[in-house]
């Protein structure tokens, strides 16, 4: 993590003495060759960040307050309901299902002998 750090710092320093370099010596035709890249940055900074907060609510970047539901007193009861399962305490757990025997009865000549 630091070695990535070093090298973009040293990268942005190498940048800025560039800039700084072609600003002095009168050579614009650098600025020139770096108009259109900033301009594509700046277009897509502004569709990504600042666009959908305008669209999405209609009125040029006025976000609209959400409307709250309030609850039933029904659903209020169901949900204190289900949170108030009684811990089993122990090993075994009750699971909200059981084995139901068949009809048919059990045949152990009709059992494989290999499971």
């Amino acid at each position: 993590m630091i070695k990535h750090t070093s090298i973009f710092g040293i990268s942005l320093l190498l940048a800025l003495v560039g800039i700084i370099n072609a600003f002095t010596s009168g050579d614009y035709s650098v600025f020139a060759g770096l108009l259109f890249p900033l301009l594509l940055i700046l277009v897509l900074f502004y569709v990504y960040k600042i666009a959908p907060g305008r669209t999405a609510s209609g009125r040029g970047g006025v976000s609209r307050s959400k409307v709250k539901v309030k609850p039933s007193q029904k659903t209020l009861a169901k949900v204190a309901g289900t949170r108030k399962t009684p811990s089993v305490s122990g090993k075994r757990k009750s699971y909200p299902f059981q084995v139901i025997e068949g009809s048919k009865g059990k045949n152990d000549d009709q059992q494989p002998k290999f499971h």
